[in-house]
């Protein structure tokens, strides 16, 4: 199916914004449209007509109780992954605005980067992925596609949240989405959007500087393990304390903070100079590389904490026990509805005669969320 646009009547007032934005910067009034024309709105863009759907759909609510970091259930103070994209817009449309990038469309995308993801994490996506390997495998950008164009739902007359072209792109051409007949339709170019790749960038700032964050509220590390980081000493250097002063947790928040900022304003000087020669979308997607980028100076920094994390956070023996405790409550749960699937929801059956039901199982079950999960395998249970 292809995209169209409505025709732009009049003068909306959202169209003033669009002289502020920089010429490499995608435009709303330019957009190629939607999968079914819709009028425009006199007040809002189609991006950010998107982003309010995005907001509203239930996909997105989920992600409040959809694990970030799986480390166990019990602490109300780590990130899910509802808080974890709400960072990761913030961080976005500061450096959008900074750069004279759509800071409609940036957060529109970075509102939707999340959805898609199956319960507790990563760990969640490795069951589906081994489940499903007689099926074509689980992926989450190509889940994430799937449920935002057909499985939410927007209107009684089509399936799908109907969003627009530039922000299902953006769902496509993540640096981790894999080529695949799904997203035939987009990857106009080399590269993706100039806003596509800021949002993932503002992703990685989000979750190094948070997952330490984390760990070090869960116990998992103590700040005396944080000395080997250059960031990390960095950045409590720069907010001035230690953790003799104002105490672990305020070091923490702080800290934390600071490696955002000092990551982002890193990413917007480098980003700066690689769009000076850019003259339009059309540019950014034919360079040779990323127009957004980390400075060089940054670069080893930013993946030593991340190895960091990988050996220290990642595989801690306290994760370790639930993340394989999460892979089993979603084998159960797909082995239970693929051996009755009359247990599935009605409109989840409805789809049996039409498409595989390993599918199916898997759909509904990357659509729940960590305690609904947990609660369903317990009533599933033999």
């Amino acid at each position: 199916m292809s995209f169209s646009s409505a025709a732009v009547v009049g003068s909306p007032r959202w169209l003033l914004t669009e002289t502020s934005l920089a010429p490499f910067a995608l435009k709303a009034s330019e957009s190629k449209g939607r999968r079914h024309p819709e009028r425009p709105h006199l007040h809002r863009s189609p991006f950010m007509r998107d982003r309010d759907r995005i907001v509203h759909s239930a996909a997105f609510r989920r992600l409040m109780h959809k694990t970030q970091v799986y480390v166990g259930p019990n602490n109300d103070h780590l990130r899910t992954r509802l808080t974890h994209t709400l960072e990761v817009a913030q961080i976005a449309r500061t450096a959008a605005r900074a750069l004279g990038l759509n800071e409609d469309l940036v957060e529109a995308v970075a509102l939707v980067h999340d959805i898609g993801h199956p319960p507790f994490g990563h760990a969640g996506e490795r069951a589906l992925r081994r489940l499903l390997a007689g099926h074509g495998s689980f992926e989450h950008n190509k889940h994430a596609l799937d449920r935002i164009e057909r499985l939410e739902r927007y209107r009684p007359e089509f399936r799908g949240l109907n969003l627009s072209y530039e922000v299902l792109d953006a769902v496509a051409c993540r640096s981790k989405a894999p080529l695949c007949a799904e997203f035939a339709d987009f990857r106009g170019g080399p590269q993706p959007s100039a806003e596509c790749q800021l949002v993932d960038l503002c992703d990685s700032i989000a979750y190094d500087a948070h997952d330490l964050d984390d760990a070090l509220r869960a116990g998992l590390l103590a700040v005396d393990d944080l000395q080997e980081l250059e960031l990390w000493n960095e950045a409590a250097s720069a907010v001035g304390l230690d953790s003799n002063g104002e105490g672990q947790w305020m070091l923490t928040r702080r800290a934390a903070g600071a490696i955002v900022d000092m990551l982002a304003s890193g990413l917007i000087a480098e980003s700066e100079k690689r769009l000076a020669s850019m003259r339009s979308p059309t540019d950014v997607r034919n360079a040779l590389e990323f127009v957004i980028a980390f400075e060089d100076r940054r670069k080893d920094a930013k993946k030593t904490l991340e190895r960091f994390l990988y050996e220290r956070v990642y595989r801690h023996p306290q994760v370790k026990t639930a993340v394989d405790e999460a892979e089993r409550i979603v084998e159960r749960l797909f082995e239970a509805f693929m051996e009755n699937p009359l247990k599935l929801p009605a409109a989840d059956r409805a789809r049996m005669d039409r498409e595989p039901l390993a599918l199916v199982v898997a759909d509904y079950i990357a659509g729940m969320t960590d305690r609904f999960a947990t609660r369903t395998a317990e009533t599933l249970a033999p």
